[in-house]
């Protein structure tokens, strides 16, 4: 993302620490899901998602030793538990947290694009009714041809967009899946963020 072209909105979806918290939110999530299951105890599992934390500082200088950021990363969250840090990031793969975090961000930033789609619409819609009676030369074969409105130049625009937004919203329901899968893939278990 260049920084000076990215709406505040969109780039704190991807800084470093929404990465983190990405991430520690799939962690917990995992602990909760292993919670229900039975695999965690309930005064851990509350623990771990009361008391979980980073710090990004402490995971840079984590990463300069053990050169690998989820290491890295749940070391650091392990340092703001106590015992009940034996269950954090529990069968669980580096890919599991990383992948599953991003399409958390995805769907995040996705939400945000749908929003501004619609804000959008919403103001063709308003343009074209205001000028649905305004005269423009139609065009035909990149020369001037019957005169049109300019109401159907953005009524058609507006149901251009409608079909770019039912795309956008399928996007979402595609990308709004992450998979827990374990060491080398031997738990493959899909979840709807």
């Amino acid at each position: 993302m260049v920084d000076r072209y990215s709406r505040e909105e969109m780039k704190s979806k991807w800084s470093i620490q929404a990465k983190y918290q990405a991430w520690l939110d799939v962690e917990k999530a995992v602990v909760i899901a292993w919670n229900k299951l039975g695999l965690i105890p309930d005064e851990d599992a509350a623990k771990i998602v009361a008391n979980a934390g980073f710090s990004v500082e402490r995971i840079d200088e984590i990463e300069a030793i053990t050169r690998h950021d989820l290491i890295a990363f749940t070391t650091s969250v392990s340092e703001t538990l106590g015992e009940e840090s034996r269950w954090f990031h529990y069968g669980m793969t580096s890919s599991d947290t990383v992948d599953t975090a991003v399409a958390l961000q995805m769907r995040d930033s996705l939400s945000l694009i749908i929003e501004d789609v619609k804000m959008v619409m919403e103001s063709i819609k308003l343009r074209a009714i205001e000028h649905k009676m305004t005269l423009v030369v139609g065009r035909s074969h990149g020369i001037h041809g019957e005169p049109i409105t300019f109401g159907l130049v953005l009524a058609v625009w507006y149901d251009e967009m409608a079909r770019h937004l039912t795309n956008l919203e399928q996007t979402m329901e595609v990308i709004a899946v992450g998979q827990v899968s374990g060491a080398m893939g031997t738990s493959v278990k899909n979840i709807l963020l």
